[in-house]
């Protein structure tokens, strides 16, 4: 019996741009976390004494910005080596051979893969054959799985593969492949990586996503981490994952139905984080998304900058260090929109963007107008964690509902637009 892991995606020094901006952030905390969790994969290769290491592609975020982030990794190879661990990986579409420009010499107990064709590495004492292809380009349409080879006899197969499988929201569409040409390749288990959650496939054979080490952003919430396998006989006998992830994304939603002021709100705010923080046992970066139709609606727009500084100081009040809130998000609506019904502009307005919303060609025609204001926005506004695309229709939806609230917040808050 022995046991191997398979990780993925661990984006070593992931950059996390505007995160200084953010007030009160741990921005050393999370600067480092995706250093911290693999060092945390080390620490449980050595713990469970593996017999070897996968790493399914994107090890890297790119390229260096220096040396360092190629010496932290080598160090921490050197910890694997010292305890007769092999290392098997391949470059997916971040760490493709065209994305990184600087280099170190990899330890001897690590083996890449060839981008140029796949390649079979063999581990005579443990009868294991392992196949992978590594990325030469960023951009790899084609099904390497297809061309991986046919397994060994009287060997455990496994293949290694950075691949959007068929396919995941969220994610580019890199060396696309079929489930059926997964199962029928004849390999006992699929180490895959791209994928950012944990996801099984499918099982005998096991095709596994064992999900990044590390949440970088909100849209990666959740417990991150491995998968640790046990081989018994030439046999997979259990498939587990192990939480690795230092720093935790969470979404809080607080509904706000009938709650009739900003005191009210408050107090149920406080007891949503109460519940969070009972039994974490690592630093959570929450947002929190305020919902519901509710009375204080109003207040809550006008008010929002003191609002979030109120939430702010709940989370360190109740939290004991183990809790940031990233953002706060409205999502409210007002219990009475009055001013929709009324024969005045405003009133004509709110029902036009109403119908406008509920009108996919008038989404369309606004989706022209806004095709130059999308060549003119910064690329930060189109990309990362919150990236706005003015043409997606759903985008477009949205910020007419917003205008809309902001038209009623205003109407019907004392001192507003009316």
């Amino acid at each position: 019996m022995y046991t191997f892991l398979h990780a993925a995606d661990l984006h070593i020094d992931s950059p996390l741009r505007g995160l200084p901006n953010y007030g009160g952030a741990p921005v050393e905390e999370i600067r480092s976390a995706t250093r911290r969790a693999f060092v945390n994969l080390v620490d449980l290769a050595l713990s469970e004494q593996v017999a070897f290491v996968l790493i399914a592609g994107d090890l890297y975020d790119g390229d260096w910005r220096d040396y360092n982030t190629g010496l932290f990794f080598f160090a921490q190879m050197v910890r694997l080596r010292d305890a007769d661990i092999p290392v098997f990986l391949v470059s997916g579409n971040h760490d493709a051979a065209s994305q990184i420009s600087k280099s170190l010499r990899l330890p001897e107990n690590v083996q890449a893969f060839s981008s140029r064709k796949p390649e079979t590495k063999v581990l005579e004492s443990l009868g294991v054959a392992i196949h992978g292809q590594s990325f030469a380009t960023r951009d790899v349409p084609e099904d390497l799985a297809a061309a991986y080879p046919p397994p060994l006899n009287d060997m455990l197969n496994i293949g290694l593969l950075h691949t959007s499988a068929t396919g995941r929201y969220g994610h580019d569409p890199y060396a696309p492949c079929s489930l059926e040409t997964l199962t029928t390749k004849g390999y006992a288990y699929w180490a895959l990586g791209h994928v950012h959650n944990r996801i099984v496939l499918h099982e005998e054979p096991w095709i596994v996503f064992s999900g990044n080490t590390q949440g970088r952003h909100v849209r990666e919430t959740g417990a991150k981490g491995c998968t640790l396998v046990r081989v018994v006989e030439r046999q997979i006998s259990t498939v587990e994952h192990y939480d690795l992830d230092v720093l935790r994304w969470k979404i809080l939603e607080v509904p706000l139905e009938s709650l009739p002021d900003m005191h009210a709100v408050l107090d149920s705010v406080r007891q949503t984080l109460q519940e969070c923080v009972g039994g974490i046992d690592r630093l959570h970066a929450v947002r929190i998304h305020l919902t519901g139709s509710t009375q204080a609606h109003g207040i809550l727009h006008a008010d929002h900058a003191y609002l979030t500084n109120e939430i702010c100081a709940l989370a360190t009040d109740i939290g004991n260090g183990m809790l940031w809130v990233e953002e706060v998000r409205l999502l409210t609506s007002a219990p009475h929109a009055l001013s929709i019904t009324t024969n005045d502009a405003v009133g004509e307005l709110l029902r036009s963007i109403e119908t406008w919303a509920e009108d996919e060609a008038h989404v369309a025609a606004l989706a022209d107008i806004f095709q130059d204001l999308a060549l003119k926005l910064p690329h930060e506004f189109r990309a990362g964690a919150d990236g706005l695309d003015p043409l997606d229709p759903a985008v477009i939806k949205a910020l007419l509902e917003e205008v809309g609230d902001v038209l009623q917040t205003g109407w019907n808050t004392p001192g507003g637009v009316a």
